[in-house]
């Protein structure tokens, strides 16, 4: 992306923040879990503040979870419904391939997964075909853009690779999804959105896993400068 490109998204962005945020009550209905998601991704965007411009829907990536299982949550606040879907996690993350992710860093060339606030930009044709560009928001985080972190496509993601394999394939840190999952994601996360990532471990009922160890990010932790979505970067 050339420099003039970046300084013109920083615009419009500065246009759309112009716009007063719609204030959302916390939802009483659904599961026991997606009433802590909504509580998560409320959070999430308060602590994100301008950094992210459109607030209707927020993604969390729960990489408590096995692979195997519906770990990305598209977190509807306007309808106030969660979908959830599978998601592959960073091979650096995950180095004996089980399905688990033990760890993240930030470090280029890891390989691995980063927890923490991301904001959704545009979408552009890569490896991977069409993509969706990410910021990193948190000092967890912030190199995303340099290491290419974005969320596209990948046919190791396809639920049908957890039926042959049960696991998905892993990505190079990205947030890879199925074809239809994907689609998804361009439609409802895309353009300024809030992505958050952690281990959260929260099963169906709503209760954390035992076997999660990693330790959750701090909702008081502070964002990354948002000059910091403006680094350069190639794809």
């Amino acid at each position: 992306m050339k420099r003039r490109d970046l300084i013109k998204t920083g615009l419009v962005a500065s246009a759309a923040l112009a716009v007063p945020a719609r204030a959302f009550a916390m939802p009483q209905k659904g599961s026991a879990r997606d009433r802590k998601l909504f509580e998560i991704a409320k959070l999430e965007l308060d602590r994100a503040g301008d950094a992210i411009w459109k607030r209707d829907i927020v993604g969390i990536a729960d990489f408590g979870l096995h692979s195997a299982e519906r770990r990305f949550h598209f977190v509807n606040l306007e309808r106030e419904e969660v979908q959830s879907y599978h998601v592959s996690h960073g091979t650096g993350s995950d180095p004996e391939h089980d399905g688990f992710l033990n760890n993240y860093s930030n470090v280029e060339g890891s390989l691995a997964t980063s927890r923490g606030a991301y904001v959704t930009w545009e979408w552009y044709v890569g490896r991977y075909g069409t993509s969706v560009r990410l910021g990193g928001l948190d000092e967890t985080n912030e190199a995303a853009f340099r290491r290419a972190i974005v969320m596209h496509r990948a046919n190791y993601a396809e639920p049908s690779h957890i039926e042959r394999w049960g696991r998905l394939g892993r990505s190079n840190g990205c947030f890879a999804m199925g074809e239809e999952q994907f689609r998804t994601a361009l439609m409802n996360l895309s353009g300024g959105r809030l992505l958050f990532a952690d281990s959260l471990g929260l099963a169906n009922e709503g209760e954390r896993l035992a076997s999660n160890q990693i330790e959750l990010l701090k909702p008081s932790r502070p964002l990354a400068n948002q000059g910091q979505r403006y680094l350069s970067g190639s794809y």
